[in-house]
Parts: structure tokens; C-alpha cells; sequence
């Protein structure tokens, strides 16, 4: 079993930066692709960024060059550094990580963005 648990979103004005801490628990954690997804009312929730275990990543071309997801394989952590924000970001922002046909979530948090 794998748990997922999200931290550091929040309110942040257009331009800003924030970011995101996704902390997970269980053995098989290292082996994972671990992404972020993001929903925003209405919407279906989309793939912002993924990276495998192996260090292949892609990105939303919407978040390319702006949003950069990292992995720290000690921790069992993925980061996802968001800058430049921009209206069109907000949302609940879910952790998810990917081991063969099972996949895992986290409870979202919510990044909301002024302008």
C-alpha cells in the first residue's frame, strides 16, 4: 500500500511562485512514476508533470518552462515549483503515483492564484 500526502499549496498573487511537497509512504515508493494532476472546477483532471523512476519527465505544454517537477529518491518525495503563475493555474493540485496498472492519490490541495 501506498500513501500519498500533499503539502504547500495556498493563495499566491498572478507572477508568483509556490511549491507543492508530495511525501510518500510504503515500499514500493522508489519504483513509482510519480506526477502531479491538477483539477479546477468543471474540468476534467489533467497531467501537469510526471517523472518515471528511471528520471524521464514531461510536462503539460500549458506548464512548460514554467512549472519543474523533481524527485528526491531519500525521501520518497516529489516536488512540483511552480513560477510564474498564471490565472489559468488554479486548481486542486493531486499528487499520484503509478506502479504498473494501480495507481494511487493523494488528497489535493488547492492552489489559488490572484490577479
Amino acid at each position: 500500500q501506498v500513501q500519498l500526502v500533499e503539502s504547500g499549496g495556498g493563495l499566491v498573487q498572478a507572477g508568483g511562485s509556490l511549491r507543492l511537497s508530495c511525501a510518500a509512504s510504503g515500499r514500493i515508493c522508489s519504483a513509482l512514476t510519480m506526477g502531479w494532476y491538477r483539477q479546477a472546477p468543471g474540468n476534467s483532471r489533467e497531467l501537469v508533470a510526471a517523472a518515471t523512476s528511471s528520471g524521464m519527465i514531461n510536462y503539460a505544454e500549458s506548464v512548460k518552462g514554467r512549472f519543474t517537477i523533481s524527485r528526491d529518491f531519500v525521501k520518497n518525495t516529489v516536488y512540483l515549483q511552480m513560477n510564474n503563475l498564471k490565472p489559468e493555474d488554479p486548481a486542486v493540485y493531486y499528487c499520484n503515483g503509478t506502479y504498473g496498472a494501480v495507481a494511487y492519490w493523494g488528497q489535493g490541495t488547492q492552489v489559488t492564484v490572484s490577479s
